[in-house]
């Protein structure tokens, strides 16, 4: 598998990758953030996997069901056909909260002739790191571990288990089950128990699509899109994640390997308000709370990231016992970029906090702590925006005068500014215009470069980054002033390769970058439709939509050369800025047939 051909499931605790054939190589039990059972992904001798394994002659087709996160997997060879069918149960409770067990149902449907195929359940628990024992019961299949701590997964079935953990043939008749639990069943499943299951999940699943808006185009896309930074979405805390997984490459075989299993403020305040845009005003009431229980102390100065469940400590450990995707060591759990410090999170954060209160005006007691969170940042600001950080990128060598944290910085001050005129305090509104316009003037100042016609990565640099082209969607600067369209055509020049940009092109602490970020070819899409170059955004779109995996999915990367995808998978980043662009095109085609309707 080249191209992260994977479908992802979830329920908004945990989540899974199933590959085009339906073998599961990546989920975490029982949180996003857990120890792994399966990660054939990252080692496929030791990670350990769950396989549907065919004769040669069928041939396998994989799908969504439409407007779902259910995944159908279809084996067929042109008379005997059969159905996986995978899904997290996710669904409504009578007393208003989810049920979401940290469990992967495996749903078999029985179509036509007589189909055979074997099993593989090969869980090796705690990222695999010491032996898994499996022990068959009366009533299930129970695999165990010691390794530094004591954990068990449970495995139930409506096959024969013994012939199913002897990888025997099987043969299908009628409909059937597999059941992974991270806990034991009290009352035993059967196959219509997860036939009642199946069907409460893809309810849920329908009924929250349909609060996504049709567009006219890419209507599809957007609603894949955001089912799967729901599936991002952890309903525990509100936090979001920036992916799924670990240590998937961003170019193979190199050291660019992280843990992406956290939720940054920025990655995830970027995620809310596109969310919001769509009406799904619970992920980002949640991510609100998860915000305001995060800052206790008024004075306190936010990370950059948080374990989903609110955890300060996010070390990094390398599990060199694991290969890496495609050779690709290390195998990295926790991100030591938690203590760097990124002046932009600031700005970020408070572009949300406006847009919901702006939006869907909060009660007043949420009212009353966000004022008391935009306070503090303002005053955070204030003292801090000066001086230099690590950037969007994480540079882990020396801080610089990055021009995007800088410009975020403005940000926060300007929304600040807005939340105070909600609020009626004009008192703060006054006072903080002046700050607002010293921030401005200085970006200005010292961010523009005359030789290079463009706004620089840093102050005294003169490369070019991508996240600059952000300065407009953030109402920076006019999409028409000349010198936003100088930068957006320097960065066209110096990062664009074939249609896809790099994020910078000068060297950082592991070498040159040789992969495309994904964010940023969407972010030079949205600049390129903002500056008047319509045709050519979305030609661009169309070629970058092709790149996805075979069910509308990215990653974090795209190689130039091959147009594999690369990096973390499925990229929160990456589906955000998807639905920014074709929201953008869709309501382009929608306001030319109201012009048209009008004549």
């Amino acid at each position: 598998m080249d191209n992260l051909d994977y479908g992802f499931i979830g329920n908004c605790r945990s989540s899974a990758l199933v590959s085009r054939e339906a073998s599961i190589d990546w989920c975490c039990l029982p949180e996003f953030n857990s120890s792994s059972v399966f990660a054939k992904l990252l080692d496929e001798e030791k990670g350990g996997s769950f396989e549907i394994l065919t004769d040669p002659e069928y041939s396998s087709e994989q799908r969504y069901k439409e407007n779902t996160a259910l995944l159908i997997t279809r084996f067929s060879n042109g008379t005997d056909c059969f159905e996986v069918r995978d899904f997290m149960p996710r669904y409504h409770k009578e007393n208003g909260t989810y049920h979401s067990p940290p469990e992967i149902v495996r749903y078999i449907r029985y179509i036509s002739g007589k189909p055979r195929f074997r099993v593989k359940y090969d869980p090796k628990l705690r990222y695999a790191k010491g032996k898994t024992e499996t022990y068959t019961k009366k009533n299930f299949v129970v695999s165990l571990t010691y390794e530094e701590k004591f954990d068990t997964v449970f495995f139930y079935t409506s096959f024969n288990k013994n012939a199913v953990l002897e990888g025997r043939e099987l043969e299908l008749t009628e409909d059937g089950f597999f059941l992974v639990s991270y806990n034991e069943k009290i009352f035993h499943p059967s196959t219509d128990k997860m036939y009642i299951e199946q069907e409460r999940t893809k309810v849920y699943w329908l009924n929250w699509s349909n609060n996504t808006p049709n567009f006219r185009k890419y209507n599809e896309q957007i609603a894949r899109s955001a089912i799967t930074l729901k599936l991002l979405s952890y309903d525990r805390s509100g936090a979001i994640l920036a992916a799924a997984t670990t240590s998937l490459p961003e170019t193979i075989g190199e050291v660019r390997n992280w843990d992406y299993r956290f939720c940054w403020i920025r990655d995830a305040s970027m995620v809310i308000k596109v969310m919001s845009g769509l009406g799904h005003k619970n992920v980002a009431r949640r991510y609100l709370r998860f915000i305001i229980d995060l800052i206790p102390d008024k004075d306190e100065k936010l990370q950059i990231m948080y374990g989903i469940n609110k955890e300060k400590k996010l070390s990094e450990v390398t599990l060199d016992h694991l290969s890496g995707y495609k050779g690709s060591k290390p195998v990295r759990i926790g991100n030591a970029a938690y203590m760097q410090k990124q002046n932009d999170i600031y700005g970020i954060l408070m572009d949300v906090i406006f847009t919901q209160l702006d939006n869907f005006r909060t009660n007043i007691e949420n009212g009353e702590d966000l004022w008391g969170i935009t306070k503090g940042i303002v005053w955070i600001v204030s003292k801090h925006w000066k001086e230099a950080d690590k950037g969007i990128w994480e540079f882990r060598t020396e801080d610089q005068h990055f021009t995007f944290s800088k410009v975020l910085s403005w940000v926060a001050i300007d929304r600040a500014i807005k939340v105070a005129k909600i609020f009626r305090k004009n008192r703060k509104i006054e006072k903080w215009s002046i700050l607002e316009e010293e921030i401005r003037q200085d970006i200005h100042e010292n961010a523009w470069n005359h030789e290079v016609k463009a706004f620089v990565q840093a102050y005294g640099s003169k490369h070019l980054d991508a996240s600059v082209l952000l300065m407009e969607s953030y109402g920076f600067i006019e999409a028409k002033d000349p010198k936003f369209v100088s930068t957006v055509k320097a960065v066209e020049e110096h990062l664009s390769n074939d249609g896809l940009l790099y994020r910078y092109k000068n060297e950082d602490d592991f070498g040159l970058p040789s992969s495309s970020f994904t964010i940023c070819t969407f972010w030079f899409i949205n600049s390129l439709y903002k500056i008047g170059e319509v045709e050519k955004a979305e030609k661009l779109f169309e070629q970058v939509l092709s790149y996805s995996n075979h069910l509308g999915l990215f990653s974090e990367d795209i190689d130039f050369k091959t147009k594999r995808l690369l990096g973390n998978f499925p990229q929160a980043y990456s589906h955000l800025a998807l639905i920014d662009c074709a929201v953008n095109f869709s309501n382009k085609e929608t306001n030319e047939m109201v012009r048209e309707t009008m004549r």
